[in-house]
């Protein structure tokens, strides 16, 4: 498994210009490439091939400029970005309805825009816990980066974030052997005031992490962003300053530590109770579906692929499971009655305001632990074959 450790370049590190340079280049090999593939594409109906772009393409100035292993990489990812873009286009032709629109060729990066750099790791090693170049241009700044890394070094690539570049260091280490199912299963609803909810089959008390910390994130982000960019338009007629950069840009870190946190606290939570299995309900359209102005406010900005990912990977070194499923019928179905989360038994009138649900035998149950333990239920609809006696209804909420 690949793993990831990050460090921010900003514009008083020693390295922010070496860093801007090369990614810009990077953005030039991109474009150039693309605009040959684009021009093949809208002729021909087809482009040309990895290998084949490489060859064509060694010997031109946009690629010498930023050497042959790093011009690959670039050429790389557009070879992927395309490759992405005849199988969305195949899937769209078929299932038009799965998507929000037709899929778009891929796009040019923006002509004064940056793109990832990327060295192999034949260009850069790690010696003493310190990262060094063997790439000609970034030798003089050997030894200025600090590593924690344990695993094996695979590659150093190099990300404009805004105002800022993200150096990430790519090493591999070995995935735990995953353990045994031991019918001990965890299920996860992902919430906004309820971030993460969790739920057991082996009647431990459920626990929401409180959500409420994100939102005021969010919240306060979303006005300076409000703020700034009407002084931007109003005083300088600009739509982005460097100010407007600086705000995302502690708006995403505030937001990765949240997202590892809480992926941590779920992980050390299963360990303690020596779950092997976790299910995580996942809607994938419920954003777009979202409609009011204030809620996407709140909801939209909040990254759950994100948390899942790191989730995921965090499981992998554990050796634990995770599942992810479509969390649909789930909230309007009822775990008391022993329900099954389907369309025949869908009935959201039962959740008779936000937060409570109520059981046709008028049980009331905290909507969000119903959800999550109906999300167990559709992976695993057995999980609770010796009954919900002892089952908890209410959880305790705790913050990270």
């Amino acid at each position: 498994m690949n793993l990831t450790e990050r460090h921010i370049i900003n514009k008083v590190h020693p390295m922010w210009k070496i860093c801007d340079d090369h990614c810009f280049k990077s953005k030039n090999l991109y474009n150039y490439a693309n605009y040959i593939q684009r021009s093949k594409f809208i002729n021909e109906e087809n482009i040309i091939r990895y290998n084949d772009l490489t060859k064509q393409l060694k010997h031109s100035e946009v690629f010498k400029d930023i050497g042959s292993n790093s011009g690959q990489h670039t050429l790389k990812m557009l070879d992927k970005n395309w490759k992405s873009f005849f199988v969305t286009i195949k899937d769209w032709s078929k299932n038009p309805s799965k998507y929000l629109g037709k899929p778009k060729l891929p796009k040019y990066k923006d002509k004064n825009g940056r793109y990832i750099f990327s060295m192999t790791n034949m260009q850069t090693q790690i010696k003493n816990n310190y990262l060094y170049f063997a790439f000609k241009p970034f030798k003089p700044y050997n030894g200025i980066i600090k590593t924690n890394i344990k695993g094996k070094h695979m590659q150093t690539r190099i990300i404009p974030k805004g105002n800022c570049y993200v150096l990430e260091i790519i090493y591999e280490v070995k995935d735990s052997k995953e353990k045994g199912f031991n019918n001990k299963i965890m299920g996860i609803d992902l919430g906004v005031n309820n971030f993460v909810t969790m739920t057991n089959n082996i009647g431990i008390k459920p626990i929401v992490i409180n959500g409420k910390g994100i939102k005021s994130i969010n919240n306060y982000y979303n006005k300076q962003l409000a703020k700034y960019r009407g002084l931007a338009k109003t005083n300088n007629n600009l739509d982005w300053t460097n100010r407007l950069d600086k705000i995302n840009i502690k708006r995403y870190n505030k937001m990765e530590y949240f997202m590892h946190c809480v992926s941590k606290s779920v992980i050390e939570y299963s360990k303690a109770l020596e779950i092997t299995t976790i299910v995580i309900g996942l809607n994938k359209t419920w954003k777009q579906e979202c409609k009011m102005q204030k809620e996407t406010q709140k909801f939209v900005y909040i990254s759950y692929d994100n948390f899942i990912n790191k989730l995921k990977y965090k499981c992998d070194l554990e050796g634990i499971n995770l599942i992810t499923t479509e969390e649909n019928y789930t909230s309007g179905t009822s775990f008391i009655d022993n329900e099954l989360p389907i369309k025949e038994n869908y009935n959201k009138s039962r959740r008779k305001y936000r937060g409570l649900f109520v059981s046709d035998n008028g049980i009331k149950i905290n909507a969000d632990v119903n959800g999550s333990y109906q999300i167990i239920k559709k992976v695993f609809p057995n999980a609770f074959a010796n009954g919900i006696k002892g089952v908890d209804f209410h959880p305790i909420v705790i913050n990270v």
